[in-house]
């Protein structure tokens, strides 16, 4: 009777560490199917609710239609909410763009075709996103309607000699204006300054004129002060008539240098004058 007991307390142990044995492999496969699913389910909650920014991106973030408080987000990596959240990346970079050749009425009633270059960038995105519906554009059609009332109070003259101040004046004018836009205008510089066909001939024809008036004036100096040169030399020579003559031996010892085959003598008009009274 003991030993049938005893047999069936091993029986009974025996059967209870199988059951033990199975419920633990049970919990534990229970337990990597759980973590396998929280960890598939995390994954895909976070690609669908992460985001990334480049170094040189910032996000805008609007829940509900509104903006979040704080600045921009970026750069790396930022959550958003499902259903509620969206976003708009902004660029910060430098922006380049040229100006297209505006025709141009000047101060003194001459048209020019000018055209320039402007680099801006971004300052300040969330301005740049709830102020302005594009920036981009509106910078680019107010750096055209500038261009056009800063050269129209300009002269010919000093368009074609003060690129430089004009640039500024351009700068000065579209960061102030684009300030509340959030853009910041670096700079701006005139590229081309095109005349029309008659102008440029018409500009050739006063400097070849000027060129000429000017040498005519310098010739007429040179000639002016060689007479006066001349006169002080006659004045020198009339002290002393031996010096015609020493004048009139270096002239001939000139001519004669150069072996010539005709030689001038020049004679005195007093010599002249003596043959003529004994005729």
């Amino acid at each position: 009777m003991s030993g049938g007991r005893q047999q069936h307390a091993r029986n009974y142990y025996r059967n209870y560490r199988t059951i033990s044995l199975y419920t633990i492999c049970v919990y534990i496969c229970m337990c990597v199917y759980v973590c396998v699913y929280i960890y598939i389910y995390v994954c895909i909650l976070c690609y669908f609710l992460s985001q990334i920014v480049k170094e040189y991106e910032r996000a805008i973030i609007f829940r509900l239609g509104r903006i979040l408080r704080g600045r921009a987000k970026g750069p790396g990596l930022f959550f958003i909410l499902p259903c509620t959240d969206n976003f708009i990346n902004v660029d910060m970079r430098t922006i380049t763009f040229d100006i297209p050749p505006q025709e141009v009425l000047t101060k003194d009633s001459v048209t020019v075709s000018v055209d320039g270059v402007v680099y801006y960038r971004v300052q300040n995105a969330t301005l740049a996103v709830a102020n302005i519906t594009n920036a981009d554009a509106a910078t680019r059609l107010l750096a055209q309607t500038t261009l056009r009332n800063v050269l129209g109070t300009k002269n010919l003259a000093e368009i074609l000699s003060d690129r430089e101040e004009i640039a500024h004046s351009m700068q000065t004018t579209l960061d102030d204006a684009t300030d509340d836009w959030g853009i910041k205008v670096e700079r701006v510089e005139i590229k081309d300054v095109k005349l029309p066909q008659q102008l440029q001939r018409a500009m050739a024809a006063e400097a070849e004129a000027s060129r000429e008036a000017r040498a005519k004036v310098i010739a007429a100096e040179g000639e002016m002060n060689a007479s006066r040169a001349l006169k002080e030399a006659s004045l020198v020579i009339a002290e002393s008539p031996s010096g015609l003559q020493l004048r009139y031996l270096q002239t001939l010892n000139t001519i004669a240098a150069e072996k010539n085959s005709t030689i001038i003598f020049p004679l005195p008009m007093d010599m002249m004058q003596a043959f003529m009274k004994r005729d």
